[in-house]
């Protein structure tokens, strides 16, 4: 991965995105990632998943940021559903913060992170919330970015 990565808010989502998205988010859940998903992924779910998101990419209800290789695959995402209720507009969730297990260890989760806050402030959020599996390796980068934890919920998924 060259550094920086290359980080980029999609407007909309093409056919090979989808694809690259897919891969990306297929290795996350053979990996171990507690991300909604479980084994196995088949890559018509993942697919069809990433087809769903980039529908509200254009409704411009959700914010849609790729980290991509050297290559220009893409190599890791993060979400921030921008769509809330009436009385939460200052509220975002970060959602699907996923790095292929091929370019973790160098810096990509947390250059995501940044560039998710800063698109979250040039949307007039002040509030960022997500969720996590406790003591993960997404936990760690969370705290290490100054994310501050709010509690635990046992038995919050399989």
């Amino acid at each position: 991965m060259s550094e920086p990565a290359r980080i980029r808010r999609l407007s909309a989502v093409s056919d090979v995105q989808v694809s690259e998205l897919a891969d990306v988010l297929q290795d996350c859940v053979a990996g171990g990632a507690s991300v909604s998903f479980m084994l196995p992924l088949p890559r018509a779910k993942a697919e069809a998943f990433w087809r769903r998101i980039a529908r509200g990419v254009a409704a411009g209800e959700r914010a849609l940021l790729v980290a991509e290789d050297e290559n220009g695959r893409i190599a890791g995402t993060v979400q921030l559903v921008l769509a809330q209720p009436d009385n939460q507009p200052h509220r975002a969730d970060l959602s699907k913060m996923l790095v292929h297990r091929r370019a973790r260890c160098r810096g990509l989760g947390a250059a995501l992170m940044r560039a998710a806050e800063q698109v979250a402030r040039e949307e007039g959020k002040t509030l960022l919330v997500l969720d996590t599996v406790t003591g993960g390796d997404a936990e760690r980068l969370y705290t290490r970015l100054g994310w501050e934890r709010c509690g635990e919920i046992p038995g919050y998924a399989l």
